[in-house]
This record gives structure tokens, sequence and C-alpha cells, in this order.
């Protein structure tokens, strides 16, 4: 059995639980849980399926900003995990992106249950405008933060370690105390140390 396989056990039980654009919606807020977010296009989707090793749990699509609403899966004991809506490239209205920002704001705020942020970001285009103000709410609620860069598969080793040094560099900036890894769903690679923070953020460790 690989590495990945034994420390990412708890999450082979998510499942769907429910699918709501409003946070008044959402589950009751009690137990544990931990939301993804990222730039449409960077590979949420993928790396939540990589994760739980379920290839069909998050909806993947090749149309950017696919998922509008707050996804919530369950584990067991009150844990969860949260797809957030995609920012970024999603073609819809205005008024639907402020909506989403809106909510977005507010769950990574007064979600009393939400133990830490997964921030997926694309090795090849880190630190966009939209990731930068992610990491400033992040910051502002005190919530804790670990990038994803994804993609990494595409890039030479040195490059994807000058993406990680830059990312750190912007990290202490904008969320000190925020930490940042390297990623690949289609190759698998990075998992164990995703794991591990899943697991110290939700009580598995």
């Amino acid at each position: 059995m690989s590495p990945d396989a034994t420390t990412g056990a708890h999450y082979r039980k998510a499942h769907f639980l429910l699918s709501t654009p409003a946070l008044s919606q959402a589950p009751a807020d009690d137990g544990a849980e931990v939301a993804f977010a990222g730039r449409s296009n960077a590979g949420k989707s993928s790396a939540i399926n990589a994760l739980t090793g379920i290839g069909s749990l998050a909806r993947t699509s090749k149309t950017p900003g696919r998922t509008q609403h707050l996804v919530f899966f369950g584990l067991d004991d009150g844990r969860r995990l949260v797809d957030l809506p995609g920012y970024g490239y999603a073609r819809v209205a205005e008024q639907v992106k402020r909506q989403w920002q809106q909510t977005l704001e507010d769950y990574l705020h007064h979600r009393r249950s939400l133990q830490g942020l997964l921030l997926v970001m694309d090795i090849r285009h880190p630190l966009t405008d939209y990731d930068q103000q992610m990491l400033r709410w992040c910051a502002a609620a005190g919530l804790a933060v670990h990038v994803l860069l994804t993609k990494a598969d595409k890039l030479k080793r040195n490059a994807a370690n000058q993406a990680l040094f830059k990312v750190r560099g912007g990290l202490a900036r904008l969320c000190p105390g925020a930490t940042v890894q390297a990623f690949s769903a289609p190759e698998r690679s990075g998992l164990e140390q995703a794991h591990a923070v899943l697991d110290h953020w939700l009580g598995y460790a």
C-alpha cells in the first residue's frame, strides 16, 4: 500500500452532503471542517478528488467557474470538507460575482467550525490578485492557510522550486504563518504532506 493510501484513509469516506449558494443554508456550524478555495482553472476539483481518492467527488469541468455554490462533503464525527466557489475566470454577471465574494468573506470570517483553508493556485500563475485578496481575508480572520501549488508536473524541478520561493515570500507578507507545497493531482505527488495538514486541522493527527 502506498503512503498516501495509508494517510488518506479518512478522506475516502467523503460523501456529498449538500450544495447551497447561501451560508444560511449550510450544515449546522459545529464539528470541524476544512475548505478549499482557488481561482477557476487552478485545479481545485482535481485536488479534492486526488486527496479523497474519489475521482468523481468534486465536479471537474473545462468551463471555468462551474462551482457556484458552497459544496459540503461529510467525513465522520462532524468533520467536513467544503468546496468553495471558484473565482476569477467565471463567466457570470458581475452581480453574481459580488454575491460570491460576499459569501466567501462571510464564510471565512464567521464560520466557527472552519479550521483551515487549502488555497489552490496554479504553480505557473500563483498569487493572482484574487489569491492575494483571499489571503488578506484569511489573515484578517486569523484563519490557518495551506497553499497547494497545483499542476507541479507542468514545470521542471528548478522552476517549481522558484515558484515555491516566490509564494513563500508572498505569504510572509500577506498571511504570516501560512504554508505552501507543490502538488500534482495526475502524478499524485504531494498527497502525504497535504493529508498531514488536513489531519492536523480536523483532529485526526
